[in-house]
């Protein structure tokens, strides 16, 4: 299969390029270009709305006599796609936009509209300032105090600026060791919380208590009732102050203090030793004389 492209091209012996005609074109011939539509617009002759960035194959010549500065104008030409009339438009270097000149009615755009006031309220404002002074006066007062505003803002911002710039070193480092500080006081009281506990369950002999397993406080707490069963309720109950636990009964870990022995029992008082201890009022009269 050949080429479809090939890099050689064949030149006859007698070709002389002296005889081939230059072509002359003038500055307002017309270009052919593809392009798209700068706004949204609608064509005067169907109504045919045509939005912003359709494609069109376009004519395109550069504006006689028309420039803004050194920048050249061009016009383009493109048809209508229902009704295929022409529609012009140029170029707008000056508002960097674009003109519609005939063959359609571009479609109204609120940010070209805001624009447009803006301006017009601009020149009522300086036309106003040049026939009145004093509106000149009160213009220049407001201005004035909204640059004050501006400027304490300003100074209110470096101020603040500033201030966090003086706190950046001693302050920080201050930060951190009180930081460190505290977590080394935290550490500390939990030490001591642990040696205070390790102190509580041991006994004064220095030895551990261990704690009981739930097995052995249940048989410790069965043999309790049998043995507080056995014993008759007489010798429980003979003394104030006596052990309702007798000394022989032991627990692991727990010291049971013996009862104090109940005092002996007094002779039961008599009659006469009552009327005895007492004399009479002529006795005593007696031995005082």
């Amino acid at each position: 299969m050949s080429e479809r492209k090939v890099l050689n091209k064949y030149i006859p012996p007698d070709f002389d390029p002296a005889k081939i005609p230059r072509l002359r074109l003038g500055k307002s011939r017309q270009i052919k270009v593809r392009l798209m539509s700068p706004f949204s617009m609608r064509c005067e002759t169907c109504g045919q709305w045509i939005g912003k960035g359709t494609k069109f194959n376009a004519r395109k010549e550069s504006v006689e006599g028309e420039k803004f500065h050194s920048i050249q104008i061009y016009r383009f030409y493109i048809r209508c796609q229902r009704c295929a009339a022409e529609i012009t438009f140029k170029t707008d270097p000056e508002n960097s936009n674009y003109e519609v000149e005939k063959g359609a009615l571009r479609n109204f755009e609120p940010w070209r509209e805001e624009q447009a006031l803006k301006e017009e309220k601009e020149q009522t404002k300086v036309e106003e300032e040049e026939n009145n002074p004093i509106k000149a006066l009160e213009n220049r007062t407001e201005q004035s105090r909204r640059e004050m505003d501006i400027m304490d803002a300003l100074d209110e911002i470096r101020t603040l600026n500033a201030k966090g710039e003086r706190v950046a070193s001693a302050d920080v480092l201050g930060a951190i060791a009180s930081r460190d500080e505290g977590k080394s006081k935290r550490l500390a009281e939990e030490e001591e919380d642990e040696l205070l506990a390790k102190q509580a369950f041991q006994s004064a002999g220095g030895r551990r208590i261990k704690r009981a397993c739930e097995e052995e406080a249940v048989a410790r707490e069965r043999d309790i009732k049998m043995m507080a069963v056995a014993v008759p309720r007489s010798d429980r109950f003979s003394a104030p102050g006596a052990s309702v636990l007798p000394l022989s009964l032991g627990i692991k870990g727990v010291k049971v203090k013996a009862a104090a022995p109940a005092p002996a029992p007094l002779p039961a008082p008599t009659l006469a030793g009552m009327l005895g201890a007492y004399g009479s009022d002529g006795d005593d009269s007696n031995d005082d004389d």
